[in-house]
């Protein structure tokens, strides 16, 4: 994010950003082999490349409601383990609240409070958890992968209190600001390949995509830039069409790509350009444009670290390389361009692999690692079918002066076979000669196919019971967890690569965003069930940190079941330990890190004084009973609800103080 500056290129400048855009994306799609490759990936991760004539027959078939043809079979092999392994990251990375927690000493727990809340509410505005979990699949599949994270400003509206009607409620434009995750779409994204993907946002030159666009967005995006964009600028990426940047399928290096994966999809989405949108306009009748709307509008996002003298741009700083982000319209009109004036100097979109070792592009994806598995046992299964189609329709001789062809290959089982005239008198063995059939060791093919997809286990770390499946065998829980504990290596190894490549980062963009940009509001915190005040001077004076994801702790490293046991019992039994803890929030760490989250029941400071107080009054008063003394203190009275609070807020008119602070004062009071 920037200053709100507007820029009005020259048109020398626009062409040469744009030739800049179109040389990175060149470099990608016509000297490399990414799209190939992951196309390849995709029809192994969906069992869709068997597109023999065999095939495709008994396809058609089947959809026909013909089930007499058997397909052919691929083995699911990939699908399964990627999809164990992104489990496996879901629940480590993507189950807490918020995603990302945040530390801080004592002293600071307000503000760990205020950047936590931040960050929960931007976690669920901006749809974090969607875009994590494709970005982690890419990786399986691919990896590679690559998130963008940057500071946006959305209008949004929210319901308030009509004042001409009391009863009723009006909405109010309200403009929301937080950080936002995309996860890139490899297909259409571009990137500099001279340096590790692990390194691009810090060292890579450049990194951005394409996406499309309806007119309706498109304008929404050229209204939401009004400060930044002149109106001849948008005028001119309104009127822009797309003949140099469209849809395709095909290897176009300037045009919106979109694979062709699935032979039989819910919708084909290269067919979007036939909506003419002035076609719909014209037969409007009275309705006349003065601009020449486009069907769709392909958008490339570009950030780039330039030396801005390179293209002819009169700025400040014009010889110190800086990050821009240019926001460019059918491959002609840069409708934005705007230096990056973040603190962390990053490229907001940051690639990471999974599976690193020093061979960049050439090391193979979790994916990869297990297709020639997939195709062995596919073949080994086929091969098996193949056995029992003959064992329907088996081959055999005969003579077509006798029988002809069309009865003798009749898929009917119970068909009556005429003999032609020439057959009369003769012995019908004759006319026919089956070829000697034995069904003996197709079996051993089923065996071996289980036998290479146990092998496919074996090469990612996989084991059957992280996918769901039953493992026979006499194993105790302390057995098994340990089995589980050592056959998660492998997944473990992922997840601290993902977390050093990518989310140290990210979560470094986050914070730092936050700090930068945030401005003063009041968000409500779900775990800790309390509004709590956005003070941006407050976040910006203390030190925040964010802490290591419980998930990322090697299951044998925890405290397993019977270590626990013994613990609580230590816990309950010893007075020493009592002496030095405080055990009630103790007691709710331990049971968190279980999985049960005890906090929202704990008993406030005021509550546990309130009690205590309430002990001595009554200890006091039955004494005073006991020797026939008059006993006039008043019994304590019980700290304010926060209902209560609300009430004598509404019955007074005036500002209801800190439910802790009325708590306290209504307990010392007593």
């Amino acid at each position: 994010m920037a200053g709100n500056v507007k820029q009005n290129l020259s048109k020398e400048v626009n062409d040469n950003i744009v030739q800049y855009m179109k040389a990175g994306q060149n470099l990608l799609v016509n000297q490399f082999s990414l799209r190939d490759e992951m196309e390849t990936v995709d029809r192994q991760y969906m069992r869709e490349e068997n597109y023999t004539t065999e095939q495709l027959r008994a396809r058609y078939a089947n959809r026909l409601g013909n089930s007499n043809k058997i397909q052919d079979v691929t083995v699911p092999v990939v699908m399964p383990q990627v999809q164990s392994a992104l489990g496996y990251l879901t629940n480590v990375f993507l189950t807490g609240y918020p995603i990302f927690g945040v530390g801080a000493d004592p002293m600071n727990e307000d503000a760990a409070l205020q950047m936590e809340t931040i960050i929960a509410e931007n976690a669920e505005t901006a749809g974090w958890a969607r875009q994590l979990l494709m970005f982690f699949r890419d990786g399986l599949k691919y990896n590679l992968h690559a998130i963008e994270c940057s500071w946006d400003q959305r209008t949004t509206y929210s319901v308030e209190n009509d004042i001409l009607s009391p009863a009723s409620a009006k909405t109010k434009k309200v403009l929301w600001q937080g950080n936002c995750l995309k996860r890139m779409d490899l297909y259409n994204t571009f990137f500099d390949p001279r340096v590790h993907p692990a390194d691009i946002h810090t060292d890579g030159e450049f990194a951005g995509y394409l996406e499309i666009m309806s007119r309706t967005r498109f304008k929404k995006l050229v209204n939401s830039l009004f400060e930044t964009v002149s109106a001849t600028t948008a005028e001119a990426a309104l009127n822009s069409t797309t003949v140099d940047a469209g849809i395709s399928n095909s290897k176009a290096p300037y045009s919106y790509y979109i694979p062709t994966i699935n032979p039989f999809p819910l919708m084909r989405r290269e067919n979007l350009q036939t909506f003419d949108w002035m076609a719909w306009a014209n037969n409007n009748a009275g309705r006349k444009s003065a601009i020449n709307y486009s069907n769709i509008y392909v958008v490339a996002k570009l950030y780039a670290r330039i030396i801005p003298d390179d293209f002819g741009m009169n700025v400040p700083e014009r010889n110190t390389p800086q990050i821009w982000k240019f926001i460019i319209v059918n491959g002609t009109v840069v409708l934005l361009a705007e230096r990056q004036t973040n603190v962390h100097d990053m490229l907001p979109i940051i690639f990471g692999q999974p599976l690193e070792d020093g061979l960049d592009f050439q090391t193979k994806s979790f994916a990869q690692n297990v297709a020639d598995s997939q195709y062995v046992a596919s073949a080994l299964w086929n091969g098996y079918l193949s056995s029992k189609r003959r064992l329907v329709g088996d081959r055999v001789l005969y003579d077509p002066s006798r029988i002809n062809k069309s009865d003798i290959s009749s898929v009917n089982p119970v068909a009556k076979i005429p003999v032609r005239p020439s057959a009369y008198g003769t012995p019908l063995s004759e006319a026919v000669y089956q070829f000697p059939f034995r069904d003996e060791q197709t079996q051993s093919m089923l065996d071996g196919a289980d036998r290479v997809v146990r092998f496919s286990n074996l090469v990612n770390g996989q084991n059957p019971a992280q996918q769901g499946q039953f493992v026979k065998g006499n194993k105790t829980l302390h057995e098994y967890e340990d089995v589980m504990g050592h056959g998660n290596n492998q997944n473990q190894m992922m997840a601290i690569m993902t977390e050093n490549q990518v989310l140290v980062p990210l979560k470094q963009q986050i914070k730092l965003n936050i700090l930068q940009y945030q401005q003063q509001t009041t968000l409500y915190n779900h775990d800790a069930q309390q509004q709590v005040k956005v003070d941006p001077i407050t976040l910006r004076k203390q030190a925040v940190q964010f802490k290591v994801s419980d998930g990322l702790l090697p299951e044998d490293k925890e405290l397993n079941t019977d270590e626990f046991t013994a613990s609580m019992q230590v816990l309950s039994s010893a007075p020493q330990i009592g002496a030095g803890y405080n055990l009630a929030p103790l007691f709710t760490y331990i049971m968190k890190l279980r999985g049960a989250d005890l906090q929202p029941f704990e008993k406030s400071p005021e509550q546990v004084q309130y009690e205590q107080a309430l002990q001595v009054w009554q200890q006091a008063a039955a004494q005073a009973a006991q020797k026939g003394i008059p006993f006039n203190t008043p019994m304590p009275k019980p700290p304010a609800t926060v209902q209560q609070q609300q009430q004598e807020q509404q019955q007074n008119g005036g500002t209801n103080p800190d439910p802790k602070t009325a708590a306290l004062q209504s307990t010392q009071g007593a």
